[in-house]
């Protein structure tokens, strides 16, 4: 029986080199000299908006029955203005008021610029995937259906899009059939993105169908099933369990693909990165930030994908 490894010893290794690679990090910043200011990045992921009520008249705060503070016009007694539902009042009853001075303030949370780049790549990923995987399941059953046709313009596809760049394609996309059908700056930053991912789905799908026994296709068909129905029923989810790692590293390329559309003024993550930077000048601690953000989200579909796994194996 094969001797298995020391599981403290080695975890404690593990350890250790992590404690190296942050020492070693840390030993970097004080190299550069470097003032890390962490405490400008959290109002540009979420922070409390400001709402200002302001006097549109001369006047004088008063109180009414109900304890209510009102301006009232000191020209027509008649013009008055009850300042209800604020959260902090910097006035009191019997203030002097003149037009323009602050009565009343509001606080409210509202996302940043770096949060609302990150919902813009997460809807911008989510919408490519659904699309991708659309497109890659047609482009990969083409490249093994019987039909010369569908194979052929499968084949094309698949090797102009795996054979030119991603950023290339975005241009073209964007400046060429963006001009010519009119499309949003979203629109064509979801069909770039599907048509290349789509491309290498559909490698990744023909692999795996492919990796099932012909067997399976001729049992099906002595069955009297169809050549469709034995794809469905019997190929198709067998080769789903096999693909599913691929397909979540094709998709979590997509996640970091999607940076990419920064080019063409989408304010994904990316581009709220550096319009971040622009204005702190803290470049250490934003795309730290910002990778952390990626991390996450790439981090949250591989935990997603390895409970498919996990789930399909149950069931075997």
């Amino acid at each position: 029986m094969e001797k298995q490894p020391n599981q403290v010893l080695w975890n404690l290794v593990f350890a250790a080199i992590l404690l190296l690679l942050g020492l070693g990090i840390y030993k970097s910043s004080q190299a550069i000299d470097y003032i890390w200011r962490w405490d400008r990045i959290p109002q540009y992921i979420v922070y409390q908006a400001r709402d200002e009520l302001r006097a549109e008249f001369d006047g004088t705060i008063e109180s009414n029955d109900k304890g209510q503070l009102i301006l009232v016009n000191d020209i027509d007694d008649s013009e008055r203005a009850v300042i209800v539902n604020y959260q902090e009042f910097v006035i009191a009853e019997g203030d002097l008021i003149f037009e323009g001075d602050l009565l009343a303030v509001n606080y409210q949370w509202q996302s940043g610029p770096i949060a609302t780049g990150l919902w813009m790549t997460i809807k911008l990923s989510l919408v490519s995937i659904v699309f991708a995987i659309l497109l890659g399941s047609l482009a990969g059953l083409a490249r093994i259906s019987p039909n010369p046709a569908l194979r052929h313009f499968a084949t094309l596809y698949v090797e102009l899009v795996r054979g030119t760049p991603l950023l290339v394609q975005i241009f073209i996309v964007y400046f060429f059939l963006g001009t010519v059908l009119d499309l949003e700056r979203f629109t064509a930053g979801v069909v770039a993105l599907s048509v290349f991912t789509g491309a290498y789905v559909a490698e990744i799908i023909r692999a795996g169908i492919e990796s099932i026994s012909r067997g399976q296709m001729e049992a099906g068909r002595s069955l009297g099933m169809s050549r469709g129905k034995t794809m469905r029923y019997v190929i198709l989810p067998q080769a789903f369990k096999r693909v599913l790692p691929p397909l979540a590293g094709q998709f979590i390329n997509l996640i970091k693909d999607s940076s990419l559309v920064s080019v063409i003024s989408l304010t994904d993550l990316t581009k709220a990165g550096r319009e971040v930077v622009s204005v702190t000048f803290s470049p250490f601690e934003v795309w730290f930030s910002v990778a952390f953000l990626y991390l996450i989200l790439t981090a949250s579909l591989s935990l997603l994908v390895r409970r498919l796994e996990v789930r399909y194996a149950v069931r075997d």
